[in-house]
């Protein structure tokens, strides 16, 4: 049996997600009564969907208004894809390019794009820039036409997804509701991160550190022995009153500790030192002071507590005005306060390699076949960094697409021999090196535009990265070396595995 997962919807409201998801389930999500009065989506609704192939996918229907978007980024928590509805006689609304950010902050890349209302307005301009590779499937939920591609195309993204029954580990639950039911008591809601839940099983209630016992398990409304991770579960507890527990607790087997400072690697935009955020992980959020520690390393120093592991995803947003600003990985959810220096950046981009932490971007995956566009690290040798090394890895990283020269390393450029035979860094023509993660990026990229135009230009890779033609020159010259790329006679490129 495959492993279960979980899909979490996301658009502007209006936009028929609910919709959809009963046109897909038969399963009305809006249940509260002011829900159904006022035609919008408050809190977070469910559905099982049984895909084509028989494999069965958990539903997430998140409220779309923007008053709601706390809401949602909790609902959000533990998707393993998304299914973004966006109608076609509105388009790409402001409250869509924020849904399309957060699965992304979440580290989630796969999903299914829903053109809803097709019936009535052909498809919006946009979409592809804005959902990268997505499938985009023309819909109706009031004809029920394009309804049966919507799951077969769900189907299959899920088929290239493995899973997170298949990691293991120890039980986690961020609860998203709690409530009682008459003659049997105390009953949490929530996706199950890892491991798996049984009947009779001892858990944690975090933050509160009480032991329960777990009385039921039930996956949508059935009961079960053992509910998987990448599930939607309701577990029935003893040992907790339900008003005790609250959104955002956490029910476990882990050993996880209340953090009021954490470490990790974030994707931002628009962020400061000092700034104040509010911080989203699992189903709790909160407020927080931005402080910068070089390169994509920032420590969260926060105002209540997050239950956080290493590994974990957070999103990051502004306060005023709301908005999302990014996210990443926890590299070290029990650190102490401390600023910018050689020695923490060693460490953090230590952490960051550690098969615990952040998993390789699909675009770094897809890229490490390739014999010469980035090669993998081994770990033997990644291991053997020294920290001068680890401080140059993290300047090319954090210049991205635009690396320095490397006579503006300085001193680090002696640290390039060992980048290189880590897998960590590529040479670049005979003066530049790029990060592993840049290739990769840029590979990617080149797929992406012949896919789509059938060939790359110099021209048209430098307006896809937004760089200069300086960059977009060497990368395409990198690819053709490697054998990824093929230069014809007009200086355009196609893959070199399509050539005839």
């Amino acid at each position: 049996m495959r492993a279960p997962l979980t899909a979490g919807t996301a658009g502007h409201i209006d936009h028929g997600k609910t919709a959809l998801v009963r046109a897909l389930t038969g399963v009305d999500t809006d249940r509260l009564p002011q829900e159904r009065e006022r035609g919008i989506s408050i809190e977070l609704g469910f559905a099982s969907l049984a895909l084509p192939s028989g494999r069965r996918l958990s539903l997430v229907d998140v409220p779309g208004h923007e008053r709601f978007v706390r809401t949602m980024v909790a609902g959000a928590t533990g998707i393993d894809l998304f299914l973004m509805v966006v109608a076609a006689d509105d388009g790409v609304m402001p409250q869509t390019r924020e849904h399309a950010a957060d699965p992304r902050a979440q580290g989630v890349e796969h999903g299914v794009v829903a053109v809803t209302k097709a019936d009535v307005a052909a498809p919006p301009d946009g979409l592809v820039d804005l959902f990268g590779g997505a499938p985009l499937v023309p819909c109706s939920a009031r004809t029920g036409e394009g309804v049966a591609d919507v799951a077969a195309a769900l189907d299959r993204v899920a088929a290239e997804l493995p899973g997170r029954a298949e990691a293991g580990g120890e039980a986690v639950l961020h609860v998203d509701r709690s409530f009682t039911i008459r003659g049997a008591g105390t009953v949490v809601t929530g996706t199950l991160w890892s491991g798996s839940v049984a009947r009779g099983n001892r858990l944690r209630l975090l933050p509160h550190g009480r032991e329960v016992r777990v009385r039921g398990v039930q996956v949508h409304d059935e009961p079960v022995e053992r509910a998987e991770a990448g599930q939607r579960v309701a577990l029935n507890l003893v040992g907790a009153e339900w008003r005790e527990i609250a959104r955002g607790d956490v029910v476990t087997a882990a050993a996880i500790e209340p953090s009021y400072v954490v470490d990790a690697a974030l994707d931002l935009r628009d962020a400061e030192h000092g700034m104040r955020v509010q911080v989203h992980h699992g189903t709790r959020e909160a407020p927080a002071r931005l402080a910068e520690l070089g390169g994509r390393f920032w420590q969260l120093r926060l105002e209540q507590p997050l239950l956080a592991r290493a590994g974990d995803r957070v999103v990051v947003r502004s306060i005023a005005p709301p908005d999302t600003l990014g996210g990443g990985v926890v590299l070290d959810p029990a650190a102490r306060r401390h600023g910018p220096s050689r020695e923490a950046l060693a460490r953090l981009s230590r952490l960051r390699r550690e098969p615990r932490g952040e998993a390789p971007a699909d675009a770094e995956r897809s890229a490490s076949g390739a014999a010469a566009a980035a090669r993998p690290a081994s770990g033997a040798a990644a291991a053997a960094l020294s920290d001068d090394a680890l401080v140059v890895e993290e300047r090319l990283r954090s210049a991205g697409l635009a690396p320095p020269l490397d006579a503006e390393l300085g001193d680090g450029a002696a640290h390039l021999p060992a980048l290189r035979d880590a897998g960590r860094a590529v040479r670049l023509g005979r003066s530049m090196h790029a990060h592993v993660d840049a290739i990769a990026a840029v590979r990617a990229a080149v797929e992406a535009i012949v896919a789509r135009e059938g060939e790359v230009t110099l021209a048209g890779l430098r307006d896809e990265l937004k760089t200069s033609r300086k960059y977009a020159q060497a990368y395409l010259e990198h690819l053709d070396a490697a054998r990824v790329t093929v230069r014809r006679p007009d200086d355009s490129r196609v893959l070199r595995r399509r050539v005839s």
